[in-house]
């Protein structure tokens, strides 16, 4: 359990969660407790585990104005929260596997053979995966990890709101990341809440649930 959680109540964390979009301005979250809480959320799953997220925090006011024309209709959270998370996939993340990989074997998580073995079809299989398809396999691993780090975020204390609403085509670009590989998947905004967020409702799952 990291020694900076304010909790480690799971029904709090998971069931407490709501979006917050005013967030204590004067606040701001250390750079070593962002990098602790992105690592935290990176034990989420991901396809082959190729961790195909990649972030960019944006913090200082110089870096928010730049970023505030792209959010369209969610500019209070950019100018009260303290960090904008772009959260991108990794177009070309299989570039990454040998890494990865050997990491396993260098940590005794993998086998040498199990590792050469795996890399061996991975790597044409993804060098080989149409833009579109890598597009889906990307968008999912990062939907999963941006879920992950907004329930790290509330252990740590904090709260986030997860954002669609955004200039897709330029965001990339924008801040110094290849549009061609790299593709914006959701924004996060990141703070100590000065507002309680919204109480929604869901659908039942019996509404929602076939059994076959």
């Amino acid at each position: 359990m990291s020694n900076t959680f304010v909790t480690n109540n799971f029904s709090e964390i998971t069931f407490g969660r709501k979006s917050v979009r005013q967030y204590d301005e004067t606040y701001k979250i250390t750079k070593e407790e962002m990098l602790e809480m992105i690592q935290e959320a990176t034990t989420a799953p991901s396809s082959v585990n190729l961790q195909p997220w990649r972030f960019v925090v944006v913090e200082s006011e110089e870096q928010k104005a730049k970023l505030k024309p792209f959010v369209l209709f969610n500019t209070r959270q950019n100018d009260t929260s303290s960090a904008m998370i772009l959260i991108f996939g990794d177009l070309q993340c299989q570039e990454l596997a040998e890494e990865i990989y050997n990491q396993a074997v260098e940590e005794g998580k993998m086998p040498p053979d199990v590792r050469d073995k795996q890399l061996s079809s991975i790597i044409p299989l993804y060098n080989n995966l149409s833009r579109e398809k890598m597009n889906d396999v990307v968008k999912i691993d990062a939907s999963l990890v941006a879920m992950q780090l907004m329930l790290v975020a509330r252990a740590h204390g904090y709260e986030t709101n997860p954002i669609g609403g955004f200039e897709e085509d330029l965001l990339a670009e924008a801040f110094g990341l290849d549009k061609e590989r790299y593709v914006p998947v959701m924004i996060l905004s990141i703070g100590k809440a000065k507002e309680v967020g919204y109480t929604s409702v869901r659908l039942s799952a019996d509404k929602i649930t076939d059994f076959k």
